[in-house]
């Protein structure tokens, strides 16, 4: 079975010869996640665009792929891009990169020139870092969060920057931060969007898909997920959606590179398997049954959990682990009461919503054994 990677070994086509399509935005999503830091201008620069093909720079590699939940498939996507007919001639450009844990802020971003009238916005999904965590679980209650509101600015000046069409998308996180600010832009900016693709992206709170801003570009977003697909089912989803077929199993499925490509496009599946329909399930109504204080208190509680330690990523506390372990484990004693009682409260409701969500087996039909249909 072939991956993004097999795919961006083999399509020998350049862009204008084979339109642009879902795994060609997956595949600029991941770029999204190197860290490039001065090797790509930002969006003020004056420098000149970098050639994909130029990126290639050994003497970079480790701050490059530092962090990154599978470095040694970002780096074979990489070398095969930078051969590849079909990207090593595409110009990255207007680069950021930022995390603030004062703002609980992990925001990165970068530009991809596809041809001379158009570009490929790709919004980085949640790094490594505890902050980036933290933000994510801040989306069940706040909207909305720094990196969206960071995702809208830097759409408009990357639109003030170039005139023609406009492609947005990203992989988790940069696929709901690719699809709110295609929403929240400027009408003469949205005008320009061709295509939002999310890629396992979460949703949003209900009253988001309410606006008019939403209905505006709904038609224009493209959704994926895996079959066994967390990440993008969370919160409310009212965006359509394409299951694809994964190599890995559970939570797993949520990397990119466990994907599986047929022709030109996903291996594409009818539906995601009954049991992940049931713990989304269970974890979005438990979700919805939360106060915001309630869901503010979990996200402050685990965050405060983690960063307990000396380590600031999960890539620290891997290798830091021996001193975070005992950090970590004091916190969760120091738990105040009262913010003890909240979790244990929430975890109650978790388990009444889970039974309450177990599928009832079907009523087998007179005279038909169960399971012929």
């Amino acid at each position: 079975m072939r991956n993004i990677v097999d795919y961006a070994e083999s399509e020998m086509n350049r862009l204008e010869a084979k339109p642009f399509n879902p795994v060609d935005s997956l595949i600029l999503s991941q770029l999204s996640y190197l860290h490039f830091k001065t090797m790509v201008p930002g969006p003020w620069d004056r420098a000149e665009p970098v050639k994909i093909r130029d990126l290639l720079q050994a003497e970079q590699f480790d701050t490059m792929f530092y962090g990154l939940y599978d470095p040694e498939n970002s780096k074979k996507l990489l070398f095969a891009m930078a051969a590849s007919p079909r990207y090593r001639d595409l110009r990255v450009c207007c680069h950021t990169d930022t995390v603030d844990a004062g703002l609980e802020k992990q925001f990165s971003a970068l530009s991809v020139y596809l041809d001379r009238e158009t570009v490929y916005i790709a919004f980085r999904g949640t790094d490594s870092t505890f902050t980036g965590w933290k933000e994510d679980f801040n989306m069940a209650f706040l909207s909305p969060v720094p990196s969206q509101e960071d995702a809208v600015r830097y759409l408009e000046t990357v639109a003030s920057r170039r005139p023609g069409k406009l492609i947005v998308g990203g992989h988790s996180k940069g696929g709901n931060l690719a699809v709110y600010s295609a929403m929240k832009c400027s009408r003469s900016v949205q005008d320009r969007i061709v295509k939002v693709y999310s890629h396992d992206g979460p949703g949003f709170r209900d009253d988001v898909f309410q606006t008019e801003e939403f209905r505006r570009v709904s038609g224009s977003i493209h959704k994926t997920i895996p079959q066994s697909s967390l990440v993008g089912m969370l919160l409310e989803n009212q965006e359509n959606y394409y299951v694809v077929e994964s190599k890995s199993f559970g939570l797993l499925q949520h990397d990119p590179f466990s994907w599986v490509v047929a022709g030109d496009d996903f291996h594409i599946l009818r539906q995601l398997s009954v049991g992940t329909q049931y713990r989304n399930r269970t974890l979005n109504d438990w979700i919805a049954a939360l106060s915001n204080e309630q869901r503010e208190v979990f996200a402050d509680t685990l965050y405060a959990v983690l960063s307990s330690g000396d380590a600031s990523s999960f890539a620290e506390l891997g290798a830091e682990w021996q001193k975070s372990i005992p950090a970590m484990l004091t916190a969760v004693k120091n738990i105040d009461p009262e913010t003890r009682a909240v979790l244990l409260d929430i975890l109650k409701e978790l388990a009444v919503i889970a039974v309450k969500n177990i599928p009832h087996p079907r009523p087998l039909t007179p005279g038909i054994p169960d399971g012929i249909k």
